[in-house]
Parts: C-alpha cells; structure tokens; sequence
C-alpha cells in the first residue's frame, strides 16, 4: 500500500465518527448537542463529499458555555501558576499522542496538503509547553522604588474570554490563542470557522482526557451571525480575540461595545516581500515561492506581493515561473502534494474571480490563472503568478488569499517604499537584500508589525505577533499574549517618611 493510500485509508477510519455521527458543543465539560436541533453540513474541499453534520450552535447554547466559563473562572484563576503549568504540560502529551489523527483530520477538513499539517500537532503542543511553562510568572509585574514608597505591580486574569478561529490553519491558531489565556488563568468560550470545525472538536477531548476542570474550555460550533454574535455580545465575557477578516473584527468591535470588552485582532494582510538586486538570488526564490504557494497561499502572513528590483527583473521572474509552473497541485493527502484544494467552493470562486479581475486591469497571467477541473470535484485551482502588475491594481490590493503572486517592478529603494506602504494593511513584510544599512531603513519605513529580512516566517514564540492598519489590533506572543489576557494593578506602599498633607486641622 502505498504511504498515499494508506494516509486515505487512516483519515476514513479517523472521520468515521464525524460522519456518522452530528457534531455538537463542549459545555462545562460535556459534549452536548444544545438547545436546537438545527444542523449544517461540513464538507471536504477534496472532493465536496460529506464530512457529516454539526450543530448550529444557538444563543441558548452560547449563553451556558459563558455562564460555565464564568463559574469556572474563580476556581481557575486561584490555581497556583505551577499547578496550571502541569496541567497544560499534559495537554501538550496529549496533543502529541494524537499528532496523526490531528493532521489527518485537518487535512481532509480544511484542504491543505498533509506535508504541512504534519507540523500541526507540533507546533501546537509547543505552542501549549511554551505558554505553560510561563504560567508560573504570569502574575509577576515590576518593582519601582522611590525614595519614599515602593511601587510593584501585579497581573490577574482578565475573566473568561471569547476566542474566535479561523479555517486556514484552524488547529494550530487555536493552540496560538486558547494556550496562553489558560496559562493566564482564564477560561475560554471558543468559537471555530464553520467550514473547518472537526480540529476544535478534537482539541475539546483533548481538554476533557488531560483533566482540563469542567468549564474551563467550551466550544461552541455555529455560524457567526448567532453564536459569533452572541459570544461578542455577552457581559461575561471580558475579552475577545479573533483570527480572521477585517469586516468580521467590525462587527465584533460593534458588538462589543455596549460591555467595554478589550479586543485583540489578527486580521488580513497584503504583504510584500521586497527582492533588492543583490538579494541571494536562490535563497530569495526559494522564499518567495514558499511564502505564497506554501499552505495553499491561505495564511495571513503569505507574501503575496512581489516587489522585484529592475536590476534582476526579468532573470528572477523567469526563475520564478519555472517553479510556480513545476508545482505539485493534487490531493492534500498525497505526500507528494504542494498545493491541495482550496478550503470551500465559495472562497474557490472568490479566487477564481481574480483572474479576470487581473486581465480586466492589464496585468499578464505568467502561469495559471485557471481552475484544474482535472483533478476532479473539488476545490483545485491553478498555482498563479501575476506579472506586468502595479500597485493600483486590485490584485495588489485586495487580500485574495490563494496562491496567487502579484509581481511588481520598482527601481529605487524609495519607491519599494512607497509601493511597499501603497495598501490598507500592514500585517508582515519580507526584505532580501545583502546590504545591512539597507535592511535597517527599510525595516524602519516599511509599515508592517512584522519585519523578516534574508528570511522567510520564522517564528519565535516570545517575539510579538500582529499588525497595524487594518491588519489587526493587539500583540501575541509571551508576555504580549499576557498583556491582553490580564489584569495590571499597581500598588503603592509608602514607607511611612513623607509628609501627609494636612487640611482642616
């Protein structure tokens, strides 16, 4: 049997049960399928079958999750840091003795290729290691001494929180989110994407088999026109964090408000990654290629602007469609796969729409820019690579989150600039150039809340995480995840030396 076959055959026995059986919530340490009765069919991008139904999670069902995270905070928030970081430790055990089934199930759930979502399981448990093992320091805040008081300031868990995750790489952004709100000492009312909820509902027995205490984790499946809404909206909950579009963290900043809840969002990006002349040429096509194509071009840090300097233009672009052309596009449970299908048939469709929308405005299709309808029912699209393209386009400007390139020329340093900044968002960027000073104004003008140079994404669990401009509000990241998910008090204490003012004696 082959590895590709036996991966199909492994992935059945793993979703048989969602098939077979409707998929509903975990409230106050249950699976329950709530108030209503009903359900929505969740699909595989592979082939548009049916992966079973889920529950449409109703304002009831959001409702008890909330008041279970509500009554399960205290208990929480008051257990010692090193008694949450064994916890969580666990949780991580857990994670790992699951990888398989994790990236199996992710795979065919949400379509990308099975050479990425082997890294799932990891990522995740290292994400939950990381975050637990700071759970023990989570409350320390700073000593300032003065002459006459000492000030010191101390961190408390904000309350019970709303985390809202997305479809591209649903399980590890969850882990991203959820791990360092537990190790805060909240609890947490998670909301997953409606077209890829199964990882959520692994993550949920994963809870309930390491001994996460009964309404610490919920999860509430359902559409974010109901569930989305009410969790946004309900005065238990303190905070809310979001992974996902800009229209969407609107609303949740609407919905909010009535409650005053903190908010903390990672939203779209249309991120250039800058290739100066004397870049290492075949570091930088390795990356570029990588940073788009890579995840089925469906993450919020994809480069999927191509600013290429004049010098290197037409040496680098034929380059470049040698190897978008070379492709491996196919079933995400192939390991031969690069490129699997899109996550649903709608955002397919948004994606194909560029391609018109890219010849409408004059830019030149290099490669791609066509459905692969030969590879059957599901969601298969062409690797593309956009040339002859400036920044007015709206192929350079609007976030279609495929794998789909738009390359642009530039001459100057100045105008990368320019072109660079010339967008609404302002998530990440990517720099390739061998001269540091260079690097250093760029990375200084470059408008982004993430900068790599001579590098693709690497990430670095302490180092801050997130955008500006219509890229997002807030920083994850070690103490930055911290910041949102607590409370700091400061506490002044004088030392009995100052003079006290007196009136009216």
């Amino acid at each position: 049997m082959s590895e590709f076959q036996n991966n199909v055959t492994k992935a059945d026995a793993y979703l048989d049960r969602f098939k077979s059986n409707v998929t509903g919530h975990f409230i106050n340490g249950e699976f329950t399928s709530g108030s209503g009765s009903e359900t929505f069919e969740n699909v595989t991008p592979i082939d548009n079958s049916s992966l079973g139904r889920v529950v449409k999670g109703t304002s009831a069902d959001v409702d008890a999750a909330c008041e279970s995270a509500q009554n399960a905070f205290p208990e929480w928030r008051d257990m010692p840091g090193a008694e949450r970081k064994k916890l969580l430790n666990h949780f991580a055990d857990k994670i790992v003795e699951r990888a398989e089934e994790i990236a199996l199930v992710e795979s065919v759930d949400c379509g990308q290729a099975i050479r990425f979502m082997k890294q799932a399981a990891v990522r995740g448990a290292a994400n939950f290691r990381y975050f637990a093992d700071k759970a023990p320091e989570a409350q320390n805040g700073l000593a300032l001494h003065q002459e006459e008081h000492t000030n010191y300031t101390l961190r408390s868990p904000i309350g019970p929180v709303g985390i809202i995750t997305p479809w591209n790489t649903p399980f590890m952004l969850s882990t991203w989110k959820i791990a360092p709100a537990l190790a805060a000492g909240c609890t947490v009312v998670h909301k997953p994407a409606e077209l890829t909820p199964l990882s959520a509902m692994l993550l949920a027995e994963i809870a309930q088999s390491a001994g996460i205490p009964d309404g610490v984790w919920n999860t509430v499946n359902g559409f974010g026109e109901v569930a989305g809404k009410r969790l946004t909206e309900h005065p238990a909950i303190k905070a809310v964090a979001l992974v996902g579009e800009g229209a969407t963290g609107s609303h949740i900043m609407r919905q909010g408000a009535d409650t005053l809840k903190r908010v903390h969002f990672e939203l779209g990006g249309k991120n250039p990654v800058i290739v100066f002349d004397d870049a290492d040429f075949d570091r930088a096509l390795d990356a570029v290629v990588f940073m788009i194509y890579s995840l089925n071009g469906q993450r919020c840090t994809s480069s999927s602007r191509l600013l290429i300097q004049s010098g290197i233009r037409d040496k680098f672009i034929a380059a470049l469609e040698a190897r978008v052309k070379n492709l491996k596009v196919g079933h995400s449970l192939d390991p031969s796969t690069e490129v699997g299908p899109l996550v649903h048939t709608n955002h397919f469709e948004k994606v194909v729409s560029y391609f018109d929308i890219a010849r409408e405005d004059g830019a030149h299709t290099a490669v791609g820019g066509v459905r692969r309808e030969d590879l059957g029912p599901g969601n298969y699209v062409a690797p593309t690579l956009f040339t002859q393209a400036n920044s007015s386009m709206r192929i350079a400007q609007e976030e279609i989150f495929g794998p789909v390139l738009t390359a642009i020329s530039f001459d100057t340093e100045a105008e990368a600039i320019q072109i660079a900044n010339d967008t609404d968002y302002g998530l990440s960027g990517y720099i390739w150039t061998e001269n540091t000073g260079r690097a250093m104004r760029m990375a200084r003008h470059v408008e982004a809340g993430m900068l790599w140079v001579n590098s693709e994404n690497n990430r670095n669990l302490p180092s801050p995480f997130g955008g500006v401009k219509m890229s997002g509000i807030g920083r994850d990241g070690g103490d930055y995840s911290f910041d949102f998910y607590m409370e700091t008090k400061n506490v002044c204490v004088a030392h009995g030396t100052h003079r006290v003012p007196v009136l009216g004696r």
